[in-house]
This record gives C-alpha cells, sequence and structure tokens, in this order.
C-alpha cells in the first residue's frame, strides 16, 4: 500500500485537545469532527487540508486523554497517515483501531519540511521525501495491522473475519 500527499508539520507534544477540541465532543459523527480538526494548532487546516496529506510532527503526538475521535477526526479530515518522531500510547493504539495508519520515524519527523509531497510504502516503512529527493525509515505496519488498516478499522475487520470462512469465521 502506498499513501502520498503534502505534508502539514507540528511540533511536539500535540495533545488530543489540539487535534479536535474539547468543545466539539459532543458529537462523534466523523465528518463533523473533521471540520475541526487541527483548528486549535492551525485555524486553517480543516480548509487547507487535502485527501492524501499527511501530517508530520515531533515527540509525543497523541498525548493527553485517550479519547477516539482525535484519531477519526484526522482520518475524517482526509489525512492519509501520520508521521512523528513518537506516539502517545494510547493514540497509537486508537488510531490502528480505526483505520489510521502511523508511522514512528526520527528522522523523517526532522527532515520533512511543511508542504513537501511525502510517498509512504506502508509494508515496507519506506518514507519518501519527494520534494527533496530523500528517503527516511520506519518500523513497517505488521501484517495484521495492515489488515485491520485495509479493513477501516478493527470493527470491520473483526466483521469481516466473522463472514469469511477462509479467514476463520463460521462454515
Amino acid at each position: 500500500m502506498l499513501l502520498q500527499g503534502k505534508a502539514w508539520k507540528f511540533g511536539a507534544d500535540v495533545d488530543t485537545d489540539a487535534i479536535i477540541p474539547a468543545r466539539y465532543l459532543n458529537t462523534s459523527e466523523p465528518e463533523e469532527l473533521a471540520k475541526h480538526c487541527m483548528e486549535d494548532a492551525d485555524p486553517a487546516f480543516p480548509d487547507k487540508v487535502r485527501p492524501g496529506d499527511i501530517i508530520v510532527a515531533g515527540k509525543n503526538f497523541g498525548c493527553g486523554s485517550s479519547r477516539e475521535h482525535a484519531p477519526i477526526a484526522i482520518k475524517a479530515a482526509g489525512v492519509s497517515c501520520v508521521i512523528a518522531r513518537s506516539f502517545a500510547r494510547i493514540f497509537y493504539r486508537n488510531a490502528f483501531n480505526i483505520g489510521l495508519p502511523i508511522f514512528e520515524s526520527p528522522e523523517a519527523a526532522e527532515a520533512i519540511g511543511e508542504g513537501d509531497e511525502v510517498a509512504v510504502d506502508v509494508r515496507q516503512g519506506v518514507i519518501k521525501n519527494l520534494t527533496r529527493g530523500e528517503e527516511y525509515r520506519a518500523t513497517p505496519v505488521p501484517e495484521f495491522m495492515q489488515q485491520i488498516i485495509t479493513a477501516g478499522g478493527l470493527i470491520n475487520y473483526v466483521a469481516e473475519r466473522l463472514r469469511t470462512p477462509e479467514a476463520g469465521g463460521p462454515t
């Protein structure tokens, strides 16, 4: 799986309140959350981001509360993946549970600039900065987690497996 888009750069310790402000947690509708994604960090972000774009950030991305609304807002905004120096553990799990691929790569997080065109090979963990002609490594996403992403999240993955005998579901 290859993801490609424009990079939107954020700093370190971007918490879930910056990703989706608490004042919007009265809904869990992805389309509504997308309208407010990252607006406290960059008020114009919801209007600027385009399908396939990529968020690049520093250390501890997604820290703070454990709300699933944060990765849902990012994915619904059209962001194809997030690359960061590191992620808060609960955000890491929530991202994969809803089918949002994320990649830890200190080198990529440092080198990629705002507006750079970036391509990510999910299977190989290769991140290419097409603007600068550079390549970085991230830990590849394990095969079973790639299946969760392809299914659109953990709930879809489990439902698919229950329906499909060759995947271990009922015969």
